[in-house]
Formats: structure tokens, C-alpha cells, sequence
């Protein structure tokens, strides 16, 4: 599915969001400022075409690393990297079996990817496991808008609207139909937060963005 939309993928995040979706990726990477520093290892799981890691790498961490499960998204981000001349390197790999060591990265981010995998809690475990003591981890995803009025008026944009123009952009409406379809599915904020808390995580908090239409929680791994 993601395969099929690789090309117009950036395209429509930024046309659908009215380019606020670049606003939260900053808010991802100022989250992570403490550990943004000359030196530090960052990993981006389900990094797609790699906006967020650009981002990252851009706030001064040292090294950051993309990965994604899907090839052609995978080949766009990798495009994007040598016309900028960038030195972030992208890997291919499974977020429920990461290709590193234990202990490996001193902040990891996951955004927009979560709610894609087989198990929450599964891919939770996983992230702490590549993480360094007193490393951090970002969420980035989708959840609930807090505004009454709002959260009607998004609910039909985003199952009514949303897949529509999806569809006729990409070629694909089924890939749009399965966002609001899986974001009906995951946690809400409290929730989730709940079971980062459950899965060893300290100091989770969360912040709602655009009235809750996206969510970005954090937390450590302390041991």
C-alpha cells in the first residue's frame, strides 16, 4: 500500500495538512533537544521519505539513521539525501525487529508509524531495546482532537474529505481510507502514554497538537 504512494507521498502530507505537518515535525525535534547534540546517535523508525530525519539531522544531532519497511518510500528519501547533498544514511528493515544492538541510540522517534505495526506494545519493547540508558523516545502519531466542535468538524474531513482527495491525487484511495480507519483503532493519548508507562518508559508525558488532531508523547528509558 505504501509501495503505491511512495511517489506522491510528500505531496499529499503537505496538502492535506495544510503544511502543518512540517510544524510537528519541529516539535519532534525540540522535544529531543537535550539529546540533539554533536555526538548522538538518533534513530528514525518508520522514516518513510525522510522528512523527519532531515529534520533531526538539521537540530544538530550527530548521526541520525532512517528506517523504514518500504522499499520505494525508502528510494524516495535516499533521492531526497544525495540532491541535498545530505549524509543521512536509510535502512530497510522490520520495526518489530530492529537490525541493531541493544543500547544502541540516545533518542529514537517514530512518527506516523505506530499505529502501522502488527502490535504497539511489541514495537514499544522493541524501541526501548535499541535505546541507551537515559535515551528518550518520541511518538509522533495521530489521536483524538480535545475541542468538541473541532473534533466533529475533523472527523468529516478526515473519513469524508481526506480519502477522496487521497485517492484522486495518489491513484490510491485505499491507502486513504486505511488512515482514518487505523487511526480509529489506536489508542487515544492517555492510552498510549498508559502503555509506554507499562513498557518501562519514565517521565511520559504528551502534547496535543492542533487541538489533538496529532499527539507527541516522550519518554526515557532510565535503566
Amino acid at each position: 500500500m505504501f509501495a503505491g504512494i511512495a511517489g506522491r507521498y510528500d505531496l499529499l502530507n503537505h496538502l492535506l495538512s495544510g503544511n502543518v505537518d512540517k510544524r510537528w515535525r519541529r516539535e519532534v525535534a525540540r522535544s529531543l533537544s537535550s539529546s540533539l547534540v554533536v555526538g548522538a546517535r538518533v534513530l528514525d523508525v518508520a522514516c518513510g521519505t525522510g522528512d523527519l530525519s532531515f529534520v533531526l539531522a538539521d537540530a544538530g544531532a550527530g548521526q541520525v539513521v532512517g528506517l523504514d519497511f518500504c522499499r520505494p518510500m525508502l528510494e524516495v528519501a535516499r533521492r531526497k539525501a544525495a540532491e541535498d547533498s545530505r549524509t543521512v544514511p536509510f535502512v530497510e528493515g522490520d520495526a518489530l525487529s530492529l537490525p541493531f544492538a541493544d543500547e544502541t541510540f540516545d533518542a529514537v522517534t517514530i512518527a506516523f508509524g505506530l499505529r502501522n505495526l502488527a502490535g504497539v506494545r511489541e514495537g514499544l519493547r522493541e524501541l526501548r531495546r535499541v535505546l541507551r540508558p537515559g535515551g528518550r523516545l518520541a511518538v509522533l502519531e495521530f489521536s483524538s482532537p480535545v475541542v468538541p466542535g473541532f473534533r466533529a468538524l475533523f472527523r468529516f474531513y478526515f473519513t469524508r474529505v481526506l480519502p477522496r482527495i487521497g485517492g484522486w491525487v495518489s491513484g490510491s484511495r485505499g491507502a486513504y481510507e486505511y488512515l482514518p480507519d487505523s487511526v480509529s483503532r489506536f489508542p487515544d493519548q492517555k492510552r498510549l502514554a498508559e502503555l509506554m508507562r507499562e513498557e518501562g518508559f519514565e517521565g511520559v508525558v504528551y502534547k496535543n497538537l492542533t487541538g489533538g488532531i496529532a499527539a507527541l508523547h516522550t519518554g526515557a528509558r532510565v535503566g
